[in-house]
Formats: structure tokens, C-alpha cells, sequence
């Protein structure tokens, strides 16, 4: 279409909201399936968080807010960073968006100019490559594989930086794999940064609560004081909370860069939904102990699907520190045909036989910009889990 801008043909849209929706319709056709592609927790919201929600309906708090949060929800976010990262923030270093994708889209489209380049961890969340696409700049991702258990190690990150250098994107645990960096490893890259004093570091700590066994969380700034200027720190209620359809998302940083942030938002969407920000002032300041609950959930099904696909023929699927994703390899799988006739050629071409021919929808490596893999979320129930890595065996066992 010759109307459509250059910038919007050089990005596409989210694979893994493609196989979400693929996978709704096929339901609505009658086909018996099992969704792993969403990165959503099957928990409801708390109801002490409902009812927060109800209450400022009740109380009139539906008009416009402050652009960028209400003032009792940036106080509540200042106080848990402190609580819970050690790292402390005034209200206007903090900025609040509609869900953590559109604080960390608002932060590239603020600072970005053509030519900039952002370091990008592959394995990545899909949006991180074509937001920066959108800002103008140029993604440079670095393949960090199976070896290394998905994670960036010191030299990768040296070799990447350039004078063009802008933004370093940081994830953990990991949206796809699960990888998280322990204290010592993340020393070591925040090392690296303190020897390149022109690169930023946006630390996504979306799965902040969600580590298992013995693991401990921690954020860049809080490793490397001496980052703290030039770290931009982003969170959410979306996966702890249950609550990814209230869509609110939050960042702390330098005053001058939220202040830009804030001056995008002003003139894209506005504030985010006031009864939302009431609801997550409610999840940051209120009772806690629920985490824990749902971590214990999330690590006994982690457990379950790692050992049902390492039983898988042609599969390795590493243990992940944290989040509700693994990222099994399925180099043993390539080349080969399924029970279907399917080709097996790649991971999409696994992925697209694995819903035709059993029912369960995952999403592809190369859409997470390492292959050959796919990636589960086992964020459903253990019956579902089970049911799943049982035809993904029998669909591995086919497979000639």
C-alpha cells in the first residue's frame, strides 16, 4: 500500500499475539487446543486489587490524571524500589505508562536518532527490535546460545559496543528463555558499561518476583551504583500481579529522561487508565504474601515441563532461573518429517506441524531471534502442561 510510512514496512507484527489469536480461532472452530503462547499468568488479579479498582470507580476517580501517573501511585513505586531493589527515587524520576511495553517504547522514541544502535540479548522479546526499528535506530542483536544458558556473557557485550552505541536493552529473567544473571554475572557485564560511559542500560524487570530455588534478583543499578545516572529501570504489575490487562507499566530514571518520556506520552495517549493506576497503588501497597503462593505454582510447573521435554526425542530444554518460559532446542529435530507428512525445515515449520497435527500452539525461535527453538509458556495448568508435553513427545517420537 503506497500509503503506508517506510519506517512502519521495516517492523512486524508480534509473533506471539499471531499465535495467540491462531490459536483462539481454531477453538472457535471446534479443534481441541492447548495454547502455550501466551506470556500471561493464569491467575486472576488478587481481590484486594478488584476492589481497590471498584472503589475508585465508586469514589468518581474516572477523569484525565497527570500524564505520566497520579501522584499516589509514583509514591507507591518510589517505596517499592526502595523496599525492594535498594535503589532510591524521587516522584519525578518516575514515570508511569500503559503497560512496560509503552514505558520502554516511550524511552526509545525519546532519545533515538537515526543512526543510534541498541545491544539486544538474543533470545529477545519480539517488541524489543522493531520498537527500536519505530524509534529510528538499529537493532544489534547478539546471539547468546544454549552454551552459555542464553545469557550474554562480558566479551559478547564489549565486542558489540560501538561510538554508535545508545542503549544497552537488559532482561531477567529472560522473555523467552527464563534465563536469569546471578549477582556475580550481572557484575561482570555492568563492569563492562562502566568502562563505556556513553551507552545506556534499560533494564526490563518485568519477572522481578518470579525466580526459583535459591536464586536472588538483581537490577543493574543496584549492582553498579556508578550506572545509576544512565540506567533507565522498568517494571510493571502485568506478571506478578496478575494483572496484564490493566495495562500499567512503570520506569525510574534521570529526571531530564523521564521528563522527555512524559513529553511523548503527552502526545500519543495521554495518561493511562486512572481506575488502573488506583488499582496498582492497591498491588504495590498492599498485601504481598500472594507472591510467594503463585511462585511455588510457577516453579513445580517449570519442573514439569522441563523433565516431560527432555523425554522428548530430538529436544533439549535447560532449566531457567526464573519467569514462566522455556526455550528448548530442537536442533535434533531439523530435517526430519513428521507423522503429517510436514517437512521439518526450521522452528516455524515445527511450531506450524506442531498445532496442525497435535493441537498445541508455541512460538517459533527465529521470531525471538534465536533458532532452532520454541518457546513455552507454562503459565496454564498442570493438567494442560501435562496434556501438552505428552503430544509434543508423541509428535518428537513421529518424527522420521
Amino acid at each position: 500500500m503506497p500509503f503506508i510510512s517506510d519506517t512502519l514496512a521495516r517492523v512486524k507484527p508480534s509473533p506471539t499475539i499471531a499465535v495467540t489469536n491462531k490459536a483462539r480461532e481454531l477453538k472457535a472452530e471446534g479443534r481441541d487446543i492447548i495454547g502455550l503462547g501466551a506470556g500471561e499468568p493464569d491467575f486472576d488479579t488478587p481481590d484486594n486489587i478488584k476492589a481497590a479498582a471498584k472503589r475508585a470507580i465508586d469514589e468518581g476517580k474516572t477523569k484525565y490524571t497527570a500524564v505520566d501517573g497520579i501522584p499516589e501511585l509514583k509514591e507507591a513505586i518510589c517505596a517499592k524500589f526502595a523496599r525492594e531493589n535498594g535503589l532510591s527515587y524521587k516522584p519525578n524520576q518516575i514515570t508511569v505508562g500503559t503497560g512496560g511495553k509503552q514505558t520502554l517504547y516511550n524511552a526509545l522514541m525519546a532519545t533515538l536518532n537515526p543512526g543510534d544502535e541498541v545491544i539486544i540479548p538474543a533470545p529477545y522479546w519480539v517488541s524489543y527490535p522493531d520498537m527500536v526499528l519505530l524509534a529510528g535506530g538499529t537493532p544489534v542483536p547478539v546471539a547468546c546460545g544454549i552454551d552459555s544458558k542464553f545469557k550474554l556473557t562480558p566479551g559478547q557485550l564489549d565486542a558489540a559496543i560501538t561510538p554508535k552505541t545508545k542503549w544497552f536493552i537488559f532482561n531477567s529473567p529472560s522473555n523467552p528463555t527464563g534465563a536469569g544473571y546471578s549477582r556475580s554475572e550481572l557484575k561482570a557485564l555492568t563492569d563492562v558499561l562502566m568502562k563505556h560511559p556513553h551507552v545506556w542500560v534499560m533494564s526490563d524487570d518485568m519477572y522481578e518476583h518470579l525466580v526459583f530455588d535459591d536464586f536472588e534478583f538483581v537490577s543493574p543499578a543496584q549492582v553498579e551504583p556508578g550506572l545509576y545516572d544512565r540506567t533507565l529501570t522498568c517494571n510493571g504489575v502485568s506478571k506478578a500481579y496478575a494483572m496484564t490487562g490493566w495495562r500499567i507499566g512503570f520506569a525510574a530514571g534521570p529526571v531530564e529522561l523521564i521528563k522527555a518520556m512524559g513529553t511523548v506520552q503527552s502526545q500519543s495517549t495521554s495518561n493511562p487508565c486512572s481506575v488502573a493506576q488506583y488499582a496498582a497503588v492497591e498491588a504495590l501497597n498492599g498485601p504481598q504474601e500472594f507472591l510467594a503462593e503463585n511462585k511455588v505454582t510457577f516453579q513445580r510447573r517449570r519442573d514439569l515441563v522441563v523433565s516431560m521435554l527432555n523425554q522428548a526425542k530430538g529436544i533439549k530444554c535447560p532449566r531457567p532461573e526464573g519467569a514462566f518460559y522455556v526455550y528448548p532446542d530442537i536442533s535434533g529435530c531439523i530435517g526430519k518429517t513428521s507423522a503429517g507428512g510436514a517437512r521439518i525445515t526450521d522452528d516455524e515449520a515445527f511450531a506450524t506441524a506442531l498445532l496442525e497435527e497435535t493441537g498445541v500452539a508455541v512460538v517459533f525461535g527465529a521470531a525471538f531471534g534465536l533458532s532452532p527453538n520454541f518457546r513455552v509458556s507454562y503459565a496454564t495448568s498442570d493438567a494442560a502442561l501435562e496434556e501438552a508435553c505428552g503430544r509434543i513427545q508423541a509428535f518428537c517420537a513421529g518424527l522420521r
